[in-house]
């Protein structure tokens, strides 16, 4: 949804299925930065919501998921080579 301006949304878990991972679009945000020549700087976020059966996944392997894919999107250079 994310490519259609959608900022965040839930992804409802089809019957049978183990999880669905909703991604939204990214919003540009104003945040302070000592090194900015003004003191601030622009950025941009991204909303990542992970549905899950828990009867399927255990909760903390999801999490972990969701670290893992925060750690590749914020420095995806490893997966270049």
């Amino acid at each position: 949804m994310g490519m259609f301006g959608v900022s965040q949304f839930d992804a409802i878990l089809p019957a049978g299925m183990g999880g669905i991972l909703a991604v939204a679009g990214t919003q540009e945000y104003i945040v302070p930065d000592k090194q900015a020549v003004l003191g601030m700087k622009k950025i941009s976020k991204m909303t990542v919501t992970l549905t899950c059966d828990h009867r399927q996944i255990y909760g903390a392997d999801a999490a972990m998921f969701l670290k893992t894919l925060n750690d590749i999107m914020m420095n995806p250079a490893p997966l270049v080579k």
